[in-house]
């Protein structure tokens, strides 16, 4: 009998977290604990570590499909890989949000036996990070209407608030509300709105700050609303990036966990990449390079959205320079992506395979626009068949890029250790990294760049009220921020629905904002919702515990 994911996670052999820390080198004093299994790395001593050149490894995926590719569990699979071949590695990946954990997708600790754990604490509470940055968010909400109650000195006009709420579950409801209702003593009523929290300015600001003098910075320079005579108020203005930076110095620490097989792990940070920048924490990434060889880090969705932002934001922004990319496809994924429907992936189909490749074929090709090595990794199912697999293995070698079959959620790192020696050998190649766009070029032209040579659209479609606000951005000194672009993660174009590759579409812009203190401008495109809603039967349904008090239906 197949075991769920939460069942393997449970029968695991955990070490206590000291031991796990102690093969990065870091004694207990190094460590913050939380129970016996999690712990969070000292900012000071984080701070006293030498540089070292380590290797910054990507994996990335294509377009996702209800199939499922696996980035999480590659990531795994490829770290516990080169551990056991004798590399000091450790995989690097984002926080799960309660959101999909209860709504569709499901947790993001990896999965099978190449999986983070404790998978339960991992997927729901964590170390509290995702609650302290919903309550700094939250302050600064409260601190703008208490601000107004009390006499309103700096003149905010109360239709031009741009600062939300969050709450980090999917709750179409909060999208649009209406606050201050009840009279005199609760202010003055206003429309406002909630945001999921990973698609907060807060947590994009956490991801991307490189200690806690630059948290607090950039805390003090989100825009939250305009004056009357549409000049800017910043949080700093209401004096709360202090108050804020509080809430979120303990958070702002790494956390460390386990895989399976005991090798380390840190997760810290989660915007997704649809509605965010898509990666884990800089401080995560940059501490991981300093403590290990060879570093596994993930960035979220398919490589449109996760990789673009990985590169053009997170490495911009950071200096960062990865020394290569991993792939992740599954030949399920490929046949929905050549027009199968989900219940008949299970039967054998050659052509849709061979079709499906031009999905894959255009991630391959926009990662080599930045100049690194790329690697595919075919994550393995029980139903794909021999003939399949030569397919696909043969369409890669049309398009000049190695493929590797990897069963690492079934056989754990012994599963993608060819896939590790193949990285160990690419990541010694010499790199042209290079961004998309150059910071100087207008912001306008920067949408285009990516619409165009990763979307392969035919034009970028804004009205005369878009232009104008990427125009004053610009004369306000915003110009040379990079741009996180908001759509769907299920095509390249706006069209959820548009599988495989399409091209010659238009990419509709319906809203831009800024994230000052983030530091890019946000570009919302098509229907995307920055706070999600449930599908008709959630993954909460299932969610409940069993007469051993254990937690069962996470996945």
């Amino acid at each position: 009998m197949n075991m769920t994911d939460i069942e393997i996670a449970r029968q695991a052999h955990r070490k206590p977290i000291r031991e796990v820390a102690e093969s990065l080198n870091l004694d207990e004093n190094s460590l913050h604990p939380y129970g016996h299994f999690a712990a969070k790395i000292k900012s000071e001593i984080i701070e006293k570590l030498p540089n070292k050149n380590s290797k910054l490894i990507l994996v990335t995926a294509i377009s996702p499909t209800p199939a499922g590719e696996g980035k999480t569990t590659t990531s795994v699979g490829l770290n516990d890989a080169l551990c056991k071949i004798g590399k000091k590695s450790i995989v690097c990946l984002r926080e799960p949000s309660l959101g999909p954990s209860f709504g569709m997708k499901g947790g993001a600790a990896g999965g099978g036996y190449a999986q983070v754990i404790p998978m339960e604490n991992i997927n729901l509470h964590f170390t509290g990070d995702f609650h302290a940055i919903t309550s700094a968010n939250n302050l600064l909400a409260s601190l703008i209407d208490n601000h107004i109650y009390w006499g309103n000195k700096l003149g905010i006009d109360i239709r031009r608030i741009l600062w939300k709420r969050c709450l980090d579950l999917n709750d179409r409801a909060l999208r649009e509300i209406t606050a201050n209702l009840g009279g005199i003593s609760n202010g003055y009523p206003r429309t406002d709105g909630f945001n999921i929290t990973v698609a907060s300015e807060v947590m994009a600001i956490f991801c991307l700050a490189k200690d806690l003098k630059d948290l607090e910075r950039r805390l003090g320079n989100i825009t939250v609303a305009y004056t009357r005579d549409k000049n800017p108020i910043f949080a700093k203005d209401l004096k709360s990036e202090g108050p804020m930076t509080v809430l979120l110095k303990q958070a702002l620490m790494p956390n460390l966990v386990q895989t399976l097989e005991n090798n380390p792990a840190i997760i810290h940070g989660g915007p997704f990449a649809n509605i965010a920048h898509g990666c884990n924490s800089v401080i995560a990434t940059k501490t991981s390079l300093k403590i290990a060889d060879y570093v596994v880090t993930e960035a979220g969705f398919g490589a449109d959205l996760g990789a673009e932002k990985f590169l053009n934001i997170k490495c911009r922004k950071a200096e960062l320079e990865p020394s290569a990319v991993v792939l992740v496809a599954t030949i399920r994924a490929l046949k929905m992506h050549g027009g199968i429907k989900k219940e008949d992936l299970g039967n054998e189909n050659v052509d849709a395979v061979r079709s499906g490749i031009s999905n894959l074929n255009r991630h391959v090709n926009n990662i080599k626009k930045f100049g690194l090595p790329i690697i595919v990794a075919i994550n393995h199912f029980v139903s794909d068949t021999k003939k399949e697999m030569k397919a696909l293995q043969e369409e890669c070698n049309k398009i000049g890029v190695e493929s590797v079959l990897c069963q690492h959620w079934s056989k754990g790192g012994e599963g993608a250790i060819e896939l590790a020696k193949k990285i160990v050998d690419l990541v010694d190649q010499k790199t042209s990294f290079k961004f998309l766009y150059d910071d100087k070029i207008p912001l306008f032209e920067k949408i285009e760049t990516i619409a165009k040579e990763i979307y392969d659209a035919k034009e970028v479609i804004a009205d005369n009220k878009i232009r104008t606000q990427l125009k004053q951005f610009e004369e306000n000194g915003y110009g040379n921020f990079p741009i996180c672009i908001a759509k769907t993660q299920y095509s390249f174009s706006t069209d959820p629905k548009l599988k495989g590759a399409p091209s010659g579409h238009s990419i509709p812009i319906r809203e831009v904002r800024l994230s000052s203190g983030a530091e890019f401008i946000v570009v919302v495109c098509g229907e995307i919702m920055t706070m999600p809603g449930l599908p008709s039967v959630p993954a909460a349904n299932s969610i409940h515990l069993n007469d051993n008090g254990q937690i069962e239906g996470l996945f």
